[in-house]
């Protein structure tokens, strides 16, 4: 995944996934009950994903990839910015996705994950 349609693409597979403009036509957030676990954007010709992730797990990730930076105008502590230039492979990039998603889904409320357990899920 290096195009930030391919990056919606794959946001869009999880269930109760939605896009949504807040801060205008840019950047692209993706939001399961409400809340962010997905911006995406362009810088430049390259798109980028910032990514909701445990502490210790961010700092693991920084250090591992160059790509892979504090969040770009986030808690620094809770988010990453992913740069699409190919050295993330992209099953690591899908796990990032994955841990983010399920993050937020863990932080809804009961009745929040029982309707988006009902949600249909998208093929990918």
């Amino acid at each position: 995944m290096q195009t930030k349609q391919e990056l919606t693409n794959h946001c869009m597979t999880y269930r109760g996934a939605v896009e949504d403009y807040p801060f205008g036509p840019e950047p692209l957030v993706m939001k399961v009950g409400g809340k962010m676990f997905a911006i995406i954007g362009v810088n430049g010709s390259m798109a980028n994903i910032s990514l909701k992730c445990e502490p210790h797990m961010a700092e693991l990730l920084r250090l591992e990839h160059e790509a892979v930076q504090p969040g770009y105008h986030l808690n620094k502590k809770h988010w990453n910015t992913v740069t699409m230039d190919g050295t993330v492979p992209d099953a690591e990039l899908i796990s990032m996705i994955d841990h983010s998603y399920e993050l937020v889904v863990k932080s809804l409320t009961k009745a929040q994950r029982t309707a988006i357990a009902g949600a249909e899920i998208l093929p990918s």
